[in-house]
């Protein structure tokens, strides 16, 4: 059995701490067994270890994921990188054909897609395991997983059980309903229905077959190159609603998605993360901040308050699954970003004359870490170091650097830091297009550099 673990989505339901980089699955904000702050990511990938799975596993993602993943989980995770953020069915499909394509794995394979965020017990993971003996056993085109409800909502898919299935190893499934009205799924709970996991499993061949009956490539290159044909829908309605035969096996352990403010603070482990004071008598309120400036809250009651760089939350917890909505054609740069080498936090951005554009951050790369050797077209730098010792790169020369020195990078020049301790720098961008983008990469590994550059004495 091979897996497909999703990792996706733009954490729009947990702002301010999410964002397009940084969804909800990299807050670190559940307690492990050492009682260490850790990622839904983290936890996940534990657990998947745990289970005997994490070696068959592949992380499908989109590109501005990838310095977050390699940060939390390691840099020699396997990815199958989307060319563009779409929805699940697209993910799955070129995932599979990856699969197929680059890895070898035979048709008749089962392979498993699970969501990157479930917050579930070990045991859920080893009743995945199970969907390969079930699809083995039977004709199915699909099996699920099942969890029974526990009120009716309109955030899942709901597997119906046939009246008259008597089948004591799984389910067959009557027909399967994506995100039903509440007057829907009350009357689905009342059938017995279960609520969809997001975990699916079917053999190599079919998700193949529903693409070439599409007129789509299943040779990995080609399907890449034309990802932005497929339909940017997601799996459940555009495979699962229309499946013919289905089958699923019910999970009785824990399931919980941690997909709002309301549900995920419900499994944290502390009140408050971060500086700030609330009285004895605030009630159930959560109180999560990552700016440097305190927050004191009196006498509240079911709050969730959020600060981060992107911006300051203040909800009654049952209401904050709408600040996703209250988003709605607002768009800002990320303000906040981890990377495979560290993080940056936007301390500033403005216009000045003649369309210059400013931007402040503040950097942190770890110790033994580097950005990669870079030049840049449409901004020159300024680095003012604050905290620990580096090596910095320019224009093939080598510089030890330390807390007070002031590096200039003029435009187009070439341009690396790698860090000996932790090290933070301020940085001062200045010209006309001050985007992620404008970066040309020359050598990733420090190795290289010190190869191509001559080392200046002090």
């Amino acid at each position: 059995m091979e897996l497909i673990l999703l990792s996706g989505g733009s954490g729009k339901r947990l702002w301010p701490l999410s964002n397009d980089s940084r969804s909800k699955q990299f807050l670190q904000v559940l307690a492990n067994e050492n009682g260490q702050m850790e990622s839904m990511v983290q936890r996940v990938w534990k657990q998947l270890d745990k289970a005997g799975l994490q070696q068959s596993t592949i992380i499908a993602t989109s590109k501005s994921q990838v310095d977050v993943i390699q940060s939390q989980i390691g840099s020699h995770i396997p990815l199958m990188i989307e060319p563009e953020r779409r929805d699940t069915f697209s993910a799955i499909a070129l995932a599979a054909v990856y699969l197929y394509c680059m890895k070898g794995i035979g048709l008749q394979e089962v392979i498993g897609v699970v969501p990157v965020d479930p917050f579930v017990e070990e045991s859920f993971f080893h009743r995945v395991t199970d969907l390969e003996e079930t699809l083995n056993s039977c004709d199915a085109e699909l099996a699920l997983i099942g969890v029974k409800p526990t009120f009716p909502s309109e955030k899942y898919g709901y597997i119906s059980p046939r009246a008259d299935d008597h089948q004591e190893a799984y389910i067959e499934v009557e027909h399967f309903k994506e995100k039903p009205s509440k007057q829907q799924a009350a009357k689905l709970i009342k059938q017995q229905a279960l609520w969809n996991t997001g975990v699916f499993a079917f053999k190599l061949e079919y998700i193949l077959s529903i693409l070439e009956e599409r007129g789509l490539p299943i040779q990995y290159e080609e399907l890449y190159k034309r990802y932005s044909f497929l339909p940017n829908k997601s799996f459940d309605y555009e495979v699962v609603e229309k499946a013919k035969k289905i089958v699923a096996i019910p999970y009785n352990g824990f399931w919980k998605d941690l997909g709002t403010w309301n549900t995920l603070t419900e499994e944290m482990c502390t009140n408050q993360i971060g500086v700030g004071v609330m009285s004895k008598d605030s009630v159930n309120t959560h109180m999560i901040n990552e700016l440097g400036i305190p927050i004191t809250a009196i006498g509240v009651k079911d709050l969730i308050i959020a600060a981060s760089p992107d911006g300051i939350l203040v909800s009654e917890k049952n209401e904050s699954p709408r600040v996703k909505t209250m988003l709605e054609g607002i768009r800002q740069r990320p303000m906040y970003e981890e990377r495979r080498w560290g993080w940056y936090r936007v301390l500033d951005y403005t216009k000045v004359e003649n369309e210059e554009e400013v931007l402040t951050k503040r950097i942190c790369i770890k110790a033994t870490k580097n950005l990669s050797y870079q030049k840049h077209r449409y901004r020159r730098e300024i680095w003012t170091i604050v905290k620990g010792e580096g090596e910095f790169a320019l224009n093939g020369l080598l510089y030890s650097v330390k807390v007070g020195d002031v590096l200039h990078i003029p435009i187009g020049a070439e341009h690396g830091l790698k860090a000996i301790t932790d090290l933070e720098f301020i940085e001062i961008q200045s010209g006309s297009n001050l985007v992620e983008e404008d970066i040309c990469r020359i050598y990733m590994e420090w190795n290289d550099v010190v190869q191509h550059c001559s080392k200046v004495v002090s």
